[in-house]
């Protein structure tokens, strides 16, 4: 969508998000998006909500003010005085959870702070990191140091003092006889370099703080000195089980951008595309939930039954895990004269072996005991902290993009989207194993009626895309995946920006996890689906 941006008064900022939810009924935030507009603005926010019952989005653009810190905090939060200015914006966590993270993402790349916020530390780099690396005047180094990262245990919360002073005061983030211990960033149940300081009490979990950044690429900084075309081979390496729905969402948003008319041959094998991509990663997703819980026959029965998903997209795209196959205008190539074949194969073979999970792992009274109750979360809560994706579905928040905002053929084809009301991670493991049937449902629709036509629009050969701001998002395999545009009408993106589905996820296990044991923690991890690569970009 082209975003049309709401602008209020800083004074009022925090009240008129306030309205925002209340009185319109925009309770789910998207995301932000931190972003230095140039000179003339300077740093600022851009919120994109969305009203849940009636689907409707609206975008909020908010600058920051700055001001030296009264207390001599430097502006990148080390406690060391610097002397330089401190942007800051009313912080709107108390009104969407959700806004915890991001709020403290926008803060680690930009050097915003949310007055109110009470935890503003770095949240990817390492504490200790120097500058703002988002920002359009900060200028790389190669110094690095091999010291460990001394880690504040307190957080920094920012206000204004009665004479509109910016002054900060610290919030300690653990009791004195607190016991603290790390699950990962090296441990096999965390899928990935994910780090989860964890407070306990005995075995019950009193607290999380999620730790990220230990794969942190920099994919978006990165973007802004590539052209259009070259920003695509990094959205594959992601989350590696939705390279085909993270490719989407970009050239989905270039192309309506450009106002790129698509041949419908594309759209239909964009969609089939999608939804293999989407069994690909259910299917590793049964045998990880299977695993992490030590049933090993469960894992082998996904991890087969994989292979077969993988070679039909083999022989189009020429890959199994980085698929480099969309592209600005279309496809890289037609689809193979076996595909349709191997897809009506592949539908009719795997129908019956979603059930065979069920027999061997998804109904075993183990199972049940482990995952039923296990991070629960209830319906509100799943959209306050955006826990979308069959995450969110578990709690029966009907939130699939796929309906909501439709794209490409999901309009034209019969599907159900899959809810459950046991919002627990019992449910989170039986909506992906819904969803392989519906997938198969939109596959078996559309393989036999792909029409003629063109796989691709010829583009120039040099792409530059119209001044403007947009945002598009596809439903990815564990939740609502976007990205942001801001073009200058040149050949490459002054902003570009991420939804990643893991973000809010990762934000959620605090409240989901308070009060539950270790073990559970693990089983939540799994039934989740994050991919730490979506997660730190």
């Amino acid at each position: 969508m082209k975003l049309d941006f709401l602008s209020f008064d800083f004074e009022k900022f925090a009240s008129e998000m306030q309205n925002l939810k209340d009185k319109k009924g925009f309770d789910y935030l998207v995301t932000i998006v931190g972003e230095d507009f140039g000179k003339e603005e300077g740093l600022g926010c851009v919120y994109i909500l969305e009203n849940t019952q009636t689907h409707e989005r609206c975008s909020v653009k908010m600058l920051a003010k700055s001001q030296v810190c009264g207390d001599g905090i430097a502006s990148n939060g080390t406690g060391e005085t610097d002397g330089q200015q401190v942007a800051y914006i009313p912080t709107v966590s108390h009104i969407w959870r959700v806004a915890d993270l991001l709020e403290r993402e926008v803060y680690d790349f930009f050097g915003i702070v949310f007055l109110g916020h009470p935890d503003m530390r770095r949240l990817f780099l390492r504490s200790d990191f120097k500058g703002f690396p988002f920002r359009k005047d900060w200028k790389f180094n190669d110094e690095y140091k091999l010291e460990d990262d001394v880690e504040p245990d307190y957080g920094l919360e920012y206000f204004l003092d009665k004479d509109g002073n910016l002054q900060s005061k610290q919030n300690r983030l653990f009791d004195a006889d607190d016991y603290v211990i790390n699950i990962g960033p090296q441990h096999p149940a965390t899928h990935g370099v994910l780090r989860l300081q964890t407070v306990l009490d005995g075995e019950t979990v009193k607290r999380i703080y999620p730790h990220l950044g230990y794969i942190h690429r920099a994919i978006e900084k990165m973007w802004e000195g590539m052209t259009y075309p070259q920003t695509l081979a990094l959205t594959d390496r992601l989350n590696y089980l939705g390279a085909m729905q993270h490719r989407h969402a970009l050239v989905g948003v270039i192309e309506e951008a450009m106002e790129v008319e698509l041949t419908d041959r594309i759209k239909y094998i964009r969609t089939i595309m999608d939804e293999l991509q989407r069994l690909d990663s259910h299917l590793l997703y049964t045998s990880c939930v299977a695993q992490d819980l030590g049933a090993l026959t469960g894992m082998l029965y996904g991890m087969r039954d994989r292979e077969h998903v993988l070679n039909c997209m083999e022989e189009t795209t020429g890959g199994r895990l980085i698929q480099n196959y969309y592209c600005i205008g279309g496809l890289q190539d037609d689809i193979d004269p076996n595909f349709v074949k191997n897809c009506k194969d592949l539908v009719k073979y795997l129908r019956p072996m979603i059930q065979e999970y069920m027999d061997v792992f998804g109904d075993n009274v183990i199972t049940h005991n482990r995952l039923e109750k296990c991070g629960p979360m209830s319906l509100e809560d799943c959209i306050n902290y955006a826990v979308t994706g069959p995450a969110g579905r578990a709690s029966g928040w009907k939130n699939d993009v796929r309906k909501n905002h439709p794209y490409d053929m999901y309009d034209k084809v019969e599907w159900e989207q899959c809810t459950l009301t046991g919002c627990d991670s019992m449910d989170r493991y039986l909506v992906h194993i819904n969803e392989m049937y519906q997938s198969l449902n939109i596959i078996e629709q559309l393989i036999d009626s792909i029409p003629e036509g063109d796989f691709y629009v010829k583009q120039k050969p040099i792409i530059k895309v119209p001044e403007g701001q947009w945002y598009y998002s596809v439903e990815g395999v564990a939740g609502e995946f976007g990205v942001y545009l801001d073009s200058r009408g040149d050949k490459s993106p002054y902003r570009m920006k991420m939804r990643p589905m893991g973000l809010s996820l990762v934000g959620a296990f605090d409240p989901m996890l308070r009060g539950q044991k270790i073990a559970d923690l693990i089983a939540t991890c799994a039934a989740i689906d994050i991919v730490i690569p979506d997660i730190d970009r």
